[in-house]
């Protein structure tokens, strides 16, 4: 079974391939399971010696680059005997420049022989502010404790602003991303990452595929959740940039914060100063968002929890992480499973012109009639369940009871 998953990029694409490459490996094929990463900027054809066999990787002796013909890159995928996982990026493809003749033939062998999963999002708002925070930190995405930490520390510390020109260009981005894939694929599957990604070992469980076959999940794997590993996965290297940063930044949840922090994290635009609370008088809508959401109830870890998960789970993570480690060198994975770089809630503090962005946004929702608009009360709700899903998962691995 050979995997295509198309992409415009910050929508959870390498995580994805990735994982569904590994979930496939554990399944068991009739052959061979190699997860390529993009199909259009290079391909390698050598002899594996694990495998015994000829496989295809990416370039190591070359730079990735656009020097492959559509026809030459089909050529490669016809002429070994394993299945493919890999993605096709649509700013790839814009950035090619081949013939709208060539990649229909291309696009057409693709429909043939490969199962298709698009990538999407609903939060086109988040999508963009990922490709804005891209546009300073260089890396789409990072795989290891002192890369995440190189990359994003002074971003931490410093912020950044967006413009409404690149607002723009990333929203129209994605909206072309949709009308090339609607155009030229059947699609199988839609990875829509807002609701997936959260259960995205039951979502690739459940494609066609994979189903039926027992004891596959990451627990049976490798004797740890994959909630579990990826959480640990992600708060590793925050916790260092939180030492490393005075603005509070990174992230809330590794605080312990006041009632007056948990109300301005849940704060509506509408709504009075936490030091007003007592002397305002509520419209009844306003009195209703505030008792809906129940902002002194909102929990988040202590860092001595932060400690005890990691006492919890770190020597097992670390096991896995080296297992996945070995199927990269032993050719099967491009490289391992990426670190998720920001939740929206660290979105929105790195970003420090966010509300004019939020405005932007919505012009540009109403002028195309695409995407959802936002309020910023909407946005601040979405960011504290994310949260919450974060701190489910690490209550569930230590059992220690939130605050």
């Amino acid at each position: 079974m050979n995997v295509l998953i198309l992409t415009p990029d910050r929508v959870g694409s390498t995580l994805l391939q990735r994982l569904v490459t590994i979930y496939m490996l554990r399944k068991g094929f009739d052959k061979p399971v190699i997860n390529l990463h993009e199909l259009t900027n290079g391909l390698e054809k050598y002899y594996n010696t694990i495998l015994n066999q000829e496989v295809l990787g990416k370039p190591t002796g070359t730079e990735w680059g656009y020097y492959q013909k559509l026809n030459k890159i089909e050529e490669l995928l016809k002429s070994v005997d394993h299945y493919k996982t890999s993605r096709l990026a649509h700013y790839h493809i814009v950035n090619r420049k081949d013939s709208i003749e060539e990649q229909i033939k291309f696009y057409e062998y693709l429909n043939r022989n490969f199962y298709i999963i698009s990538c999407r999002r609903d939060n086109l708002f988040e999508h963009a502010l990922s490709w804005g925070i891209n546009a300073h930190s260089k890396k789409l995405n990072v795989y290891s404790f002192n890369e995440k930490i190189n990359t994003f520390e002074n971003i931490y510390k410093n912020g950044i602003e967006l413009s409404k020109i690149g607002l723009f260009k990333y929203l129209e981005n994605y909206k072309k991303y949709i009308e090339w894939s609607d155009r030229y694929f059947n699609v199988q599957s839609y990875f829509n990452y807002d609701t997936d990604v959260h259960r995205i070992e039951d979502y690739i469980l459940n494609l066609d595929f994979m189903k039926g076959n027992k004891n596959n999940t990451w627990q049976d794997m490798f004797g740890q959740t994959f909630d579990t590993w990826n959480l640990c996965h992600k708060l590793l290297p925050d916790v260092k940039l939180y030492d490393h940063t005075s603005t509070g930044v990174v992230p809330l949840r590794l605080v312990d914060p006041s009632k007056e922090q948990r109300y301005n994290l849940l704060k509506g635009s509408d709504w009075p100063e936490f030091t007003d609370l007592a002397t305002t008088h509520l419209q009844d809508n306003i009195k209703t968002e505030i008792e809906q959401f129940n902002f002194e109830s909102y929990n988040v870890k202590t860092t001595q929890e932060i400690a005890d998960f990691f006492k919890e789970t770190l020597p097992l993570y670390s096991n896995i992480s080296n297992q996945l480690n070995k199927l990269v060198d032993d050719g099967f994975l491009v490289s391992s499973v990426p670190i998720k770089l920001q939740t929206l809630s660290e979105k929105t503090k790195i970003v420090k012109n966010i509300s004019q962005c939020i405005g932007w946004y919505n012009e540009w929702v109403d002028k195309n009639n695409f995407g959802i608009k936002y309020t910023e009360f909407e946005l601040q709700n979405i960011a504290c369940s994310e949260n919450v899903k974060f701190s489910t998962t690490l209550k569930t691995q230590s059992q220690l009871k939130l605050n």
